[in-house]
């Protein structure tokens, strides 16, 4: 058994409220969870308008099916025009841990 976690730390946009910060990381909670069945949330500065951390986990049986969707949550969030991606911190469990 292999677990996997990422954690993104974003710089929203021009974000005035807590409201619309939301509808800015709801979506990609919510499509990290759809198109790779992830577990993803919001884990820190939810009292800050324009900063997020979104972080995610994945259990697997295969190491290189999930580094490769690792790989695919990554590109996905850094790809998303709405946010600046300013690190990811990458943490993966094997079976000698």
């Amino acid at each position: 058994m292999y677990v996997g976690t990422l954690s993104f730390d974003l710089l929203l946009g021009d974000i005035r409220s807590l409201k619309e910060k939301r509808s800015v990381v709801r979506p990609i909670v919510a499509e990290l969870q759809r198109k790779y069945a992830v577990s993803a949330a919001e884990v820190d500065h939810q009292d800050l308008h324009r900063r997020a951390t979104i972080g995610l986990a994945m259990v697997s049986g295969d190491a290189e099916h999930l580094t490769d969707v690792l790989d695919r949550c990554e590109r996905l969030v850094a790809a998303r025009p709405e946010v600046e991606l300013l690190s990811v911190r990458r943490r993966f469990h094997g079976e000698d841990d």
